[in-house]
């Protein structure tokens, strides 16, 4: 006879891409769920490391296009944690780092679930690490300010703004389809030539990377995919990649001619 399993819930952060950057915590409770529920930025390699016999659960919103509401995520997992018992949402990067964690914790515990919690690695720090671009930096840049571009109903966040006036490394997510548009507005604070690099598909095989200068930047901009998510890093510290330097290069000499 089968004994009946208690519900309750993990949430586990996948860290930023790569399959091997999940931590050990976070595989080993994968591998004992009963269900998982997972975002659009979870590898298929990761997932293909996990028991077979596991149901996996696509939840996942890319651009604009949701499989399911944020509503109707919530009830999701409590439904899924009654039916199977342990039920995992896997999240990518930190799940608390814009991934709506609070709200999903808050709704699965109204129902007296308990939850627990794996962090995981956030992209907007391993990132830009992969590439060789500090957050920090002695003598240039003293802190590192992470944000989204814009608000719900699509306005700039004043943070873009707050962040652009100072000298912290600016890392902004979810803001690649708004890249001229970021561009123009930290230009009325920074100078033109100030580094900016736009990371995509971080830490996988497909990882790719443009460095430029605020000014310069849109002639990259065939190079950069707006239906995939992306970070934009802007700040002195991307001149720490070796790309910046060929670009500045390449500058001067279409320049000179």
């Amino acid at each position: 006879m089968e004994l009946e399993k208690t519900a309750k819930v993990s949430l586990v952060g996948a860290g930023p891409g790569a399959k091997d950057l999940i931590t050990v915590r976070g595989l080993r409770v994968l591998n004992e769920a009963d269900v998982i529920l997972y975002d659009a930025l979870i590898s298929d390699e990761l997932l293909s490391e996990l028991r077979t016999d596991i149901p996996k659960i696509y939840t996942g919103k890319r651009c604009g296009k949701h499989s399911h509401t944020q509503d109707e995520i919530n009830e999701l997992i409590v439904k899924y944690a009654f039916e199977y018992g342990h039920v995992v949402r896997l999240k990518g990067g930190d799940p608390f780092v814009f991934g709506r964690a609070n709200e999903e914790i808050e709704y699965v515990e109204s129902f007296g679930i308990p939850v627990s919690i794996i962090p995981g690695i956030s992209s907007s720090i391993a990132v830009p690490s992969s590439q060789g671009i500090p957050m920090t930096k002695r003598g240039v840049s003293s802190s590192f300010w992470v944000m989204t571009a814009t608000k719900k109903d699509g306005a700039f966040s004043q943070d873009l703004q707050y962040a652009a006036k100072s000298s912290t490394t600016m890392v902004i997510l979810m803001g690649i389809r708004k890249l001229s548009e970021i561009v123009d507005e930290v230009s009325k604070y920074r100078g033109r030539m100030t580094p900016i690099a736009v990371i995509q598909n971080g830490t996988t095989e497909n990882e790719s990377c443009v460095v430029a200068t605020l000014d310069s930047i849109h002639h990259h901009t065939p190079n950069i995919d707006t239906t995939m998510h992306g970070i934009i890093v802007i700040g002195d510290v991307v001149a720490d990649h070796p790309s910046f330097f060929e670009e500045e290069v390449q500058r001067i000499l279409h320049g000179a001619i």
